[in-house]
């Protein structure tokens, strides 16, 4: 599973088959629960992530002959912007959909900042230049990979990264147990 809708009604994961790879398929919650895919292409499609509205899909895709980032509605409907350029993977929203990030090449944290509108006859889905972050030194992972080694806070002002302790010099690590607890002084 990539990812829940935010009303709960719609989990985005993505599926193997022998003849298109990988695609991104969507399985409702309510009614029938019968999975359809949402994109089913001769291309590589996963790491989607639903938009905090529910209106959008990002993911990532080789179509371009490399790794980038791509939205499209939700539910399937004509449109489709790309968001990356020189590549990128493992997409993530901000808590208020203004903003997209995710790793540009050499890992480093790329962040797209995002107008959006939904209307019956055409959706529009407008973006800034990405502006780079900085350096995760998350290790290289296989094309593809769906596992987050990142996270987003709210704001999108902080982000815990997963740097697999390889690049990290050795320092203590503090673990506070019971902190609420010890604020109330019990």
């Amino acid at each position: 599973m990539s990812d829940w809708s935010p009303d709960g009604r719609y989990l985005i994961y993505t599926q193997t088959s022998l003849k298109t790879r990988m695609d991104l398929w969507v399985l409702p919650l309510e009614g029938e629960r019968k999975p359809a895919p949402f994109l089913d292409t001769e291309f590589l499609e996963t790491q989607g992530q639903f938009s905090p509205d529910g209106h959008w899909i990002v993911y990532a895709s080789d179509e371009s002959g490399m790794w980038e980032v791509y939205v499209r509605p939700f539910p399937a409907a004509p449109g489709k912007w790309k968001i990356s350029i020189g590549g990128g993977q493992h997409p993530r929203w901000r808590r208020d959909g203004m903003e997209l990030f995710y790793l540009g090449p050499g890992q480093k944290l790329t962040a797209v900042a995002v107008k959006a509108a939904v209307s019956v006859a055409r959706p529009v889905f407008e973006v800034a230049a990405p502006q780079p972050l900085f350096d995760t030194r998350i290790p290289s992972l296989p094309p593809g990979f769906v596992r987050y080694h990142y996270t987003v806070a709210a704001d999108g002002k902080r982000f815990l990264v997963n740097t697999a302790g390889s690049e990290i010099a050795e320092a203590p690590l503090t673990l506070v147990l019971n902190w609420r607890a010890a604020k109330r002084g019990d």
